[in-house]
């Protein structure tokens, strides 16, 4: 399995259940890739799992007028952390003195130049593209939306995208925007028709900073409207308008408007587009809105039946029973229950898709248990119908409020009751429409009781049993603040290691307000094909859950981050894989939440007497060494113990860290891959391991 990798900020990860395409995770050996010292590269595995190939159609949406300066020849500053291998020098205190705090020191900034400043509170995070939630996509979803706008409206069926050499190009064929208003909507914050509920009632985008945002990051923007045979054209440069003109098409076009945008290096540094990531969003984009087509790079993407299809590529054969679903007029959703653990949910609202939630699903998943009470007449426990369930939920709201620009999360709480009604009478009819899978929902139900019931019985014995052991858990340092705790704690993260050695090393170099370590003893048991009640007779293991929380409620977990600390030697990959194995077959809902990751530490390091460098690839090493000159001293890091404390602090600092998210892109994969990676041995297996052994030769140490 593939890991996606990206240098993560230290704010704890939304927690959300993204899983839209193939497993790109760690459950094979996957060495770094080269890694700059800001941002980091996608690694190369040494075991490949087939997935989806990117979209390679050079297509591109054609642009309504002819276009002007390209974006090519526009001179492009490169962050100087976006080159060369990861650096990174001791702090040195400024000499500069201290100015007097007064009226003089007080600035303003306008609205772009504030975005450019202060990117995260409009986008969340930067990123170089290898996360799915990197600053580059919000930009291209950003301006996405506003064509989806069009369409809920009525107007225009179809849009058409390009990506292509970080060029993004994007057509919708709606109303196009007032011609005396171009440049305004797209750079005057605040500025634009969504707060007039009379020409966008259901809109995504209600704040009037979207393209704003886009426009204020892309080292070249340009934007056309076209309206009855007349057009508006206007190009900026990060932000700033360096041309402008209107006049008279030549020829007869269809209404709408074009974008054009490069995000730009000097903010995002060196960056690419995974056309998997862009691909995800636009099935979504799909998905929620039935008889729109998308054409992304010559490809067709359109849905017929919205929901139900989402649902059906997801979960497809791990079905109990054939998927249900329901539209009304401002909620639809789709359901069902497989034989795993956990629940999966996939919300969104007015066509946004809220990664962690909110008043919406909380609403859809009480309507659920008070229907399936209802239908049978019973006071089933909410845990028990829902463990093992699957839905998408779709809500539109007439002014949806999110908790940040990303739209992440709906804090709505009017929407609540008539949601939990809906839900309720919906799923009533359709269980007395559909009474064999009817019968299937209660047998799983009354399944899960069972289960619940023994494994009660089996924690009693575990709980009995910890307490003769200790009150504290043995092998974990804790932190001082968690999750609970609020602002203090949003950045806690436990570190998952291997042995006393590792462990110690990051015990002397951790923050102890927010890092917690919990030490394995060496290799945990293989726990793919064993029951949940197996856990709890599995002394380790047990403590690994009870560290992090989570023994009753996934929803528990005391950390931001779960980070797996492995050393970069077969062993620790294997103790990777391991975990990862047990995450996905127990608790998969960290995974898909964005909870887990995987701690990428340097290979070598190359020095001199007046420069360190930090190298996480046999490539970035022999950079360094050329650029250190013959005199430059090469060591090899094998394990995170080899690392001296005061030299290991850089490495798990905020600003300094490299993590690798753990993500799910097909949930309908995991079964899959685990059994081919981490089951039994099969002549398929042994074919694969022989055909990607690497010899002697191969390995670089």
């Amino acid at each position: 399995m593939a890991v996606q990798k990206s240098k993560v900020p230290a704010k704890a990860p939304a927690k959300s259940v993204s899983k839209n395409s193939g497993v790109k995770k760690a459950a094979a050996r996957v060495p770094a890739k080269s890694v700059p010292a800001k941002k980091t590269a996608s690694p190369k595995s040494a075991a490949k799992t087939p997935v989806k190939a990117a979209a390679k159609v050079p297509a591109n949406a054609k642009a309504p007028v002819v276009a002007a300066k390209s974006a090519a020849a526009l001179p492009s500053k490169k962050s100087p952390a976006a080159q060369g291998a990861a650096k990174i020098s001791a702090p040195q205190t400024s000499s500069k003195p201290v100015k007097n705090y007064d009226e003089s020191q007080i600035k303003h900034l306008d609205a772009l130049e504030h975005i450019r400043l202060r990117s995260g509170m409009y986008i969340g995070r930067l990123g170089d593209g290898s996360n799915q939630n990197d600053g580059i996509y919000v930009l291209l979803k950003e301006v996405i939306d506003n064509s989806i706008d069009e369409f809920i409206m009525g107007f225009g069926k179809k849009i058409d995208i390009a990506v292509k050499d970080n060029r993004v190009k994007v057509r919708d064929y709606g109303r196009g925007i007032p011609l005396g208003k171009v440049v305004d909507c797209v750079s005057e914050i605040n500025t634009g028709a969504k707060y007039n509920d009379d020409v966008f009632q259901f809109s995504v985008g209600m704040n009037g900073v979207g393209t704003k945002a886009v426009n204020a990051l892309s080292s070249y923007f340009r934007v056309v409207s076209v309206r009855d045979g007349d057009c508006a054209e206007a190009i900026f440069e990060k932000g700033k308008l360096v041309k402008e003109r209107k006049g008279h098409l030549k020829e007869k076009q269809a209404n709408g408007t074009f974008f054009e945008f490069v995000p730009d290096e000097e903010i995002f540094g060196k960056y690419s587009f995974n056309m998997e990531f862009v691909e995800k969003r636009i099935w979504n984009y799909a998905y929620l809105n039935e008889g729109l087509t998308l054409r992304l790079n010559g490809q067709e993407f359109k849905s017929d039946n919205g929901l139900f299809d989402l649902l059906n590529k997801e979960i497809e054969d791990t079905c109990l029973y054939p998927i249900g679903s329901y539209t009304g007029k401002h909620i639809r959703f789709a359901f069902t229950h497989t034989n795993g653990y956990g629940e999966n949910h996939f919300s969104f609202v007015n066509g946004q898709y809220t990664a962690d939630g909110g008043t919406h699903l909380n609403a859809f998943k009480e309507g659920f248990v008070k229907g399936v009470n209802d239908f049978y007449q019973e006071s089933f426990r909410a845990e028990d119908v829902r463990e093992g369930m699957a839905s998408a939920v779709l809500v539109k709201v007439k002014d949806p409020v999110f908790e940040s620009q990303t739209k992440n999360k709906l804090g709505n709480t009017d929407i609540r009751q008539w949601i939990v009604e809906e839900v309720k009478a919906g799923l009533i009819d359709w269980l007395h429409h559909n009474p064999q899978a009817a019968d299937k929902i209660k047998e799983k139900i009354q399944t899960n009781e069972k289960l619940r019931t023994e494994l009660s019985a089996v924690k009693t014995k575990a709980k009995e049993a910890a307490k003769k052991i200790s009150i504290r858990i043995p092998k974990l340092k804790d932190c001082k603040f968690h999750v609970s705790d609020g602002a203090k704690g949003e950045n806690s993260m436990i570190f998952i290691t291997e042995g006393d050695s590792a462990s110690g090393t990051m015990t002397h170099s951790r923050d102890a307000s927010y890092q917690a370590i919990f030490s394995l003893r060496g290799k945990p048991e293989n726990m793919y094909g064993k029951k949940q009640s197996d856990i709890y007779k599995n002394d380790e293991l047990y403590q690994l859950m009870m560290a992090l929380g989570i023994e009753t409620d996934v929803a528990n977990l005391k950390y931001g981050k779960i980070v797996i600390a492995t050393d970069a030697d077969n062993d620790g990959y294997h103790i990777r894989n391991l975990v990862m194995t047990f995450f996905l077959g127990y608790f998969e809902e960290l995974v898909t939440s964005g909870r887990v990751f995987i701690l990428e530490t340097p290979l070598f390091r190359v020095r001199n007497k007046k420069e360190n460098i930090y190298c996480y690839s046999e490539d970035e090493r022999d950079k360094a060494q050329a650029k250190l000159g013959k005199s430059a001293e090469t060591s090899r890091f094998k394990g995170l113990g080899e690392i001296n404390p005061t030299e290991f602090r850089q490495f798990i600092e905020p600003e300094t860290m490299h993590l690798t998210p753990v993500e799910i892109s097909q949930l309908k994969l995991v079964p899959k891959l685990l059994g081919f990676y981490m089951g039994k041995n099969t002549p398929e297996r042994r074919d694969f391991i022989e055909k990607h052994l690497l010899s002697n030769a191969d390995i670089d140490a």
